[in-house]
């Protein structure tokens, strides 16, 4: 069965199958559970977590995915429980947003939903873990960005997205040494996957149904050849007690803090909230924090030591409700006393170093505490800004060629990383002075290096160059070296009529532009594209990196590759999600 689409009532059939088919293992997600916190049955709070989804979903019909996709992500928010609950609530917030203004969503871009549905959640985890549920979605959803470039077929990006996701969690207990230790796979993982069965099953056979009906897929031969077994649990049954090989002492933040701020209740509801701040005093005394906040609510979970302390902070920001605070270490002994094993998904947020009560404590902490590296880069689009992060980046600032971060921005950014060295591509001509001037105001503070990366192709050249283990000296001169030998090319649109250099341009036509020289006019995007190639490629052999922006068309963009493969055979052709504004494409070309 081939499907090109998805509408807002096939949307909500297979959430409806997802939800059935992990409330039908929700007991086996559960067995999974290897640590001691009551947030806690993982199964049990991810499958309340989809149900309050469900029935908000129910209530709200609509044959428009946006529209439905929101109604699920509200119900999931509010609804969620436990860790593993409010990361499934963030993945499908994330997903609402990128689908919000589609009534149908293709192969691409429901691809591009999942995407955006993991950097949300990655963002709401203080400090993400691999090897968890986080893990599963974000290889599944980098491997449903591959995939829609070869297949319009949403079936066929579902089979590989289920494909991709189990042979991630087959890997989790080589990410998480207690998950070996103990014989088991991640349980917030396996729970992510019964949903990815679900979804599946209903793309295949229509609306939900009690019965469980195994998937048949057919995946790609480099997906196929590595879905296994996990050598270590072949032959391994989940222990009987897995609590047992832990001690109640080592529950160090022991009370477990689940709550609703609601801003527009208290006396203090005009506070205005910093979660950057929020986050970090929770951070004195507590690890496992999740903060989500809008404009009406501010959901937090958190493991403290000092629960009163939590409590008078939240009440700065308006009332609370929902309160749910348990005792860890009770429920730890509990449960050894009466042999139980239920448990919790693995530890999302452990080892969070405390920060310091003293206020009057120094921004940058000392030399022999700071990281050798820390690095800040300007982007214009969530795809750029998620390739920054993959590279190592760790302040991605919004910006462009119309948008430019203020000086203030760069040293609000530089005070932010505990690096001895911090290195910036402010990414754009129009920005490169804003940055040397932040490094200016902090001379004799932080040592700070402006890359003078002038186009976002040049950014990633040089953030892809740097080594940690290198001497600054060195690193320096790559990632100069690297932005040299990068050409950039960039495909907008005219707004008036103009000659340059004997090309005669008219206002809306497609332009081309080659560093910094504009080299191509033309009626169509396609045609504008193949100018501009044409200009930047000189053996053929060369690498090009495909940016997509906002106004990318996925038939412009398999027509521009195709053409390419058709002209220039021995060249390596890499297509990437940018989502830049303005700039239908980014081009980069390196020998």
């Amino acid at each position: 069965m081939s499907k090109r689409s998805l509408n807002g009532t096939e949307f909500t059939a297979m959430v409806l199958a997802g939800a059935e088919q992990l409330q039908l293992h929700a007991e086996h997600v559960n067995s999974l559970n290897v640590f001691p916190v009551p947030d806690g049955d993982t199964g049990t709070n991810m499958n309340l977590t989809m149900t309050a989804g469900v029935a908000e979903l129910k209530s709200k019909y609509s044959e428009s995915v946006g529209h439905s996709a929101g109604v699920l992500s509200k119900g999931l928010l509010m609804g969620a429980r436990g860790n593993s609950g409010v990361i499934l609530s963030q993945l499908f917030r994330g997903f609402s947003r990128y689908a919000a203004p589609y009534t149908e969503l293709n192969s691409s871009q429901f691809a591009a939903a999942l995407q955006t549905g993991v950097d949300a959640a990655y963002k709401a985890v203080v400090k993400p873990v691999e090897g968890t549920i986080l893990t599963v979605a974000k290889e599944a959803a980098k491997h449903a960005v591959y995939y829609s470039r070869r297949s319009s077929d949403v079936v066929e990006l579902m089979e590989q997205v289920l494909a991709k996701a189990k042979e991630t969690l087959s890997q989790t207990p080589d990410m998480l040494p207690v998950l070996k230790q103990v014989g088991v796979v991640d349980s917030g993982g396996q729970g992510l996957v019964y949903i990815y069965e679900g979804f599946l099953r209903s793309l295949k056979n229509g609306a939900p149904s009690s019965e469980t009906v195994p998937a048949s897929v057919t995946v790609s031969r480099d997906i196929q050849e590595k879905i296994v077994t996990h050598p270590d649990l072949a032959t391994v049954q989940v222990p009987a007690s897995a609590q047992s090989q832990l001690s109640t002492e080592e529950i160090e933040f022991l009370y477990d803090m689940e709550f609703f701020i609601n801003r527009q209740l208290g006396n203090a509801h005009t506070a205005v909230f910093d979660e950057d701040k929020f986050r970090k005093a929770l951070s004195v005394n507590g690890d496992s924090i999740i903060v989500i906040a809008d404009e009406e609510t501010i959901k937090v979970h958190v493991h403290s030591k000092a629960p009163g302390e939590v409590l008078n902070l939240a009440l700065l920001y308006g009332e609370i409700t929902q309160i749910h605070i348990l005792n860890m270490r009770e429920q730890h002994r509990d449960l050894l006393s009466t042999g139980m094993d239920i448990a919790p998904m693995p530890e999302l947020f452990a080892d969070i170093p405390a920060e310091s009560k003293t206020p009057e404590a120094p921004a940058v902490p000392p030399a022999d505490e700071l990281a050798p590296y820390g690095f800040i880069a300007v982007s214009s689009g969530e795809g750029i800004s998620s390739i920054f992060k993959s590279l190592g980046v760790d302040v991605v600032l919004a910006g462009g060629q119309t948008m430019n971060p203020s000086t203030e921005d760069f040293v609000n950014a530089i005070s932010s990383i505990s690096a001895q060295q911090v290195y910036i591509l402010p990414n754009n001509s129009n920005i490169v002075l804003a940055a040397q001037q932040a490094r200016e105001l902090l001379e004799g503070e932080r040592n700070v290096i402006v890359i003078p990366s002038k186009t976002i192709p040049q950014g990633i050249a040089a953030a892809f160059e740097f080594q940690e283990d290198e001497s600054v000296e060195s690193n320096t001169d790559n990632m100069l070296e690297a932005i040299a030998r990068v050409q950039s090319g960039q495909v907008t649109y005219a707004v008036r009529d103009t000659t340059i250099d004997e090309l005669h341009i008219k206002a809306g036509e497609y332009i081309g532009i080659q560093n910094s020289k504009i080299v191509a006019a033309a009626p169509d995007l396609l045609t504008a594209c193949q100018e501009l190639l044409g200009k930047m490629l000189g053996s053929g052999d060369e690498i090009i990196t495909l940016l997509t922006g906002e106004d990318a068309t996925e038939e412009i963009t398999e027509g521009l590759t195709e053409w390419i493969g058709d002209n220039y055979p021995n060249a390596e052709v890499e297509v990437h999600y940018g989502g830049q504004p303005i700039y239908a494409y980014l081009f980069s070309v390196e020998v």
